[in-house]
């Protein structure tokens, strides 16, 4: 019975990897003896717990029910050793985190450098990337997202709202007119970010009164930080988060294009697995997260 609750162990492990690969770097095995061990589990039970191929696994429907009652059972025992070891040592382990490049400008990069510090014991492994990395297949324990929140199976939280703003570099609007309508910059040289292209800036001056334009894009990026320094260096227009400006608008190298306007913010959420342990390194980051103040 042991055994057999070992193999259940790594089971729902691999599961949570999305790969016999990540299971084993988490529970320092070799992804063969983490295959082993479920093939023998699967053996024993006389039923295939996962289907494999070469890019991913999936569950079987005997693998859903073995899973659905396994997450209880190891939810209470890593509950019951949290609490014992609390009062003794600090939390350890690893734990995994993706977020926006973007965000590397921001506030989150040094809440994230304080964590470290008030955790010594935990290991963060940082991947900032504007590629959305995927939970499972890419063994991520956090996703830190801007924009939308998507349908998927795993848990988000809101953690707070960026500010957005429409800049230009004082240069690029010395040659300009004023302006004084969003419509009025339809013909301007617009830098767009690709991965959102299909979501066309909407400006607000109160609450009744808004419009939504669709700019010709002079050139397009898949990266924030990008779009901010080729405004900057008075390629065109940019809608970039508040964060990024505010260096150059101190030093007068960039200024607001329609400043009356406002545009809507960008929520930024955490997203983690469902099957997260309760009293785990996940929830330890994410409760902790949370009094981030927004960023402007």
């Amino acid at each position: 019975m042991l055994d057999q609750l070992r193999q259940i162990a790594i089971f729902a492990k691999t599961v949570d990897h999305g790969s016999f690969r990540g299971a084993a770097r988490e529970l320092r095995l070799s992804p063969s003896v983490v295959s082993h061990h479920i093939s023998q589990l699967e053996e024993h039970l006389g039923v295939a717990l996962l289907y494999r191929s070469t890019r991913k696994l999936a569950l079987t429907r005997e693998g859903e029910q073995l899973l659905t009652a396994t997450y209880p059972m190891l939810e209470a025992v890593e509950g019951v050793f949290s609490q014992l070891s609390s009062t003794s040592s600090s939390p350890t382990g690893e734990l995994r985190l993706t977020a926006p490049a973007v965000l590397v400008q921001s506030q989150l990069t040094d809440f994230l450098a304080s964590f470290s510090m008030t955790h010594p014991g935990i290991k963060l492994i940082l991947n900032y990337s504007d590629e959305r990395r995927d939970l499972i297949t890419d063994g991520q324990d956090v996703a830190i997202r801007m924009g939308w929140q998507e349908n998927s199976t795993a848990v988000t939280r809101k953690l707070y709202r960026v500010e957005r703003c429409l800049i230009a570099s004082t240069d690029y609007l010395k040659n300009r007119p004023k302006v004084t309508n969003p419509n009025q910059l339809l013909d301007w040289d617009w830098i767009e970010l690709s991965p959102v292209r299909h979501i066309k800036p909407t400006f607000r001056k109160s609450k009744t009164k808004q419009q939504t334009i669709k700019p010709t894009t002079h050139i397009a990026t898949n990266d924030a930080l990008s779009m901010y320094r080729l405004a900057q260096s008075g390629a065109g227009l940019a809608v970039v988060p508040g964060f990024l400006a505010d260096e150059g608008i101190a030093s007068g190298k960039v200024a607001y294009v329609l400043p009356d306007w406002k545009l809507d913010p960008i929520d930024v959420f955490a997203s983690w697995p469902s099957n997260a342990p309760k009293h785990g390194l996940i929830k330890l980051f994410v409760n902790t997260i949370c009094p981030v103040k927004s960023l402007k």
